[in-house]
């Protein structure tokens, strides 16, 4: 009989224990998962033309906003391959080419420098010695229209010939040319509209 009544002690201590082990255990201590909130995704997309009414956007901001797929790197890359073909091109003489570039303005400039050197029974060619350094001095818009200024610094190699005979000439420039583009317009490349002397 003692040994029935420590048996049933020892159950009920068991299950006490057992008790208090679960309500430890299966107990939710502290914030879980599933209680956190999500996390906000920033949003990438473009605001809709309706939120940007009435709101005064400018630079870069305006850009992006018209046209969400400009990217300073990607239009850099673009200006140094420009500025890299428009100086070669006007060395040779290349009036195709200058003329998918420039604005008729800057053209009418470069095609008086070209007819004047063809006059004088001059040729020259250029070859670059390293690649140009391109770096966004600005961005402004007027309306649709968009002109980034990028500074260019180029070094290269020009070899030229004349009534004197051929004579080479390493040059370094420093330049700030003016691109332009209507943004509302769906050709996505921008033009030369302005050539500016700048500091090295």
């Amino acid at each position: 009989m003692p040994i029935m009544i420590e048996l049933i002690i020892l159950a009920v201590l068991a299950g006490v224990v057992l008790y208090q082990l679960y309500s430890v255990l299966g107990r939710r201590v502290g914030r879980q998962p599933e209680d956190m909130p999500a996390p906000a995704l920033p949003d990438s997309r473009a605001p809709a033309p309706e939120a940007l009414e009435g709101v005064e956007l400018t630079g870069l901001a305006a850009v992006k906003a018209r046209d969400p797929s400009f990217e300073v790197g990607q239009f850099l890359n673009g200006a140094r391959a420009a500025y890299e073909m428009v100086v070669k091109a006007f060395a040779e003489g290349d009036r195709e080419t200058l003329k998918r570039l420039l604005a008729p303005h800057v053209l009418a400039g470069f095609e008086t420098a070209m007819a004047e050197r063809e006059a004088q029974g001059r040729s020259e060619r250029v070859d670059f010695l390293q690649t140009p350094r391109a770096d966004l001095d600005g961005v402004e818009t007027e309306g649709t229209v968009a002109r980034a200024k990028v500074r260019f610094l180029g070094e290269y190699r020009a070899r030229s010939k004349g009534p004197e005979g051929e004579a080479v000439d390493d040059r370094r420039t420093a330049e700030l040319w003016t691109f332009q583009r209507n943004l509302n317009s769906r050709d996505p490349n921008w033009t030369l509209v302005q050539v500016d002397p700048a500091e090295a």
